[in-house]
């Protein structure tokens, strides 16, 4: 029969605690794990992680320092630049000034913040219709939405060109060779991914504050522009950052749609250098794909904070 200790109330559990088999009041003290060393047992914890790491970071910064290096190399080559920043020389960048190369830039800024700003703007109306309105279809609506964008968009590149062809016999802007026509092409091929990623999100904001402002006499629109926008920010952030991504680099339906050389986009127009199998500027192309990063950069590092809340927060409630 084990021993029964009683203890008075108020008593400290110090007091009456005690090494297993030991009758004393002596309090027990925590005993260390000595059965592996102290650098095995932090090498399995901790250690294979910080390895793991170097190794990608490594894997990550090498590309991106061999880019520099060529993009100041001036003999115009890749393998002259093997051994890194061996010679430094802007001399790249400025003969990129004196190329199409600004063009490009501001085409391909120009296309990715419009199509950015009016998917937020479409995704997030469509997003809020499908969210606070019940009508006939809107479940298998948003589920329609939902598997077109399983079907990868090459498949529509006969047909997108096809369309715009007929297009331009009517209405010259929506032909091809223009900006306004990539424009909604990508504003069509995104728009339901994106619709359904923004109304997961607009369901985690409680419809009692849609009723209180209705109370006080507000309308849908501004309920939408003044409130529940502000209060959705961190997908916003999410779902313009992905667009501006994705038609900022996006080659295959620019190379479709676009033809003269000063409409090009960074993609076909750096890949047209690229191209060239015997006289290829890599210098040129190095630093132009340096400068072409600088954009996506300081979108990333801006918007850092929206990302994670916004592709989490989401996911909770929908």
């Amino acid at each position: 029969m084990s021993d029964l200790t009683v203890t008075a109330p108020g008593t400290p559990a110090s007091a009456t605690s005690s090494r297993p088999g030991s009758g004393s009041g002596t309090p027990s003290m925590p005993l260390r794990d000595t059965s592996r060393p102290r650098g095995r047992r932090w090498w399995s914890e901790v250690g294979w992680r910080h390895v793991v790491g170097v190794v990608a970071i490594v894997y990550c910064v090498i590309p991106l320092l061999y880019v520099l290096s060529a993009s100041l190399n001036p003999g115009g080559t890749l393998t002259g630049s093997n051994d890194l920043f061996r010679t430094v020389d802007r001399a790249n960048y400025a003969e990129l000034f004196g190329t199409d190369f600004p063009s490009w830039f501001v085409n391909s800024l120009l296309v990715s913040s419009v199509t950015a700003v009016g998917t937020v703007l479409m995704g997030g109306a469509a997003a809020y219709a499908f969210s606070r309105f019940r009508f006939s279809g809107r479940r298998g609506t948003l589920t329609t939405l939902l598997l077109v964008q399983m079907f990868p968009q090459m498949l529509a590149v006969v047909a997108i060109f096809l369309l715009l062809l007929a297009l331009g016999d009517v209405f010259p802007a929506l032909g091809t060779d223009n900006h306004l026509a990539l424009i909604m092409v990508y504003l069509g091929g995104a728009l339901g991914v994106n619709t359904f990623l923004m109304y997961g999100f607009f369901n985690t904001v409680p419809r009692e504050i849609d009723e209180a402002a209705r109370i006080d006499g507000a309308t849908h629109a501004q309920i939408f522009w003044t409130i529940v926008l502000r209060l959705v920010a961190p997908i916003l952030a999410v779902v313009g950052l992905l667009s501006f991504v994705g038609t900022y680099g996006e080659f295959i339906i620019a190379k479709t749609v676009l033809q003269s050389s000063e409409k090009l986009t960074l993609a076909v127009g750096l890949y047209q250098w690229a191209s060239d199998e015997r006289n290829a500027p890599w210098g040129l192309f190095a630093a132009g794909a340096v400068l072409a990063a600088i954009p996506i950069l300081v979108l990333f590092l801006f918007l850092q904070k929206y990302i994670v809340g916004g592709l989490t927060a989401g996911s909770v409630k929908g």
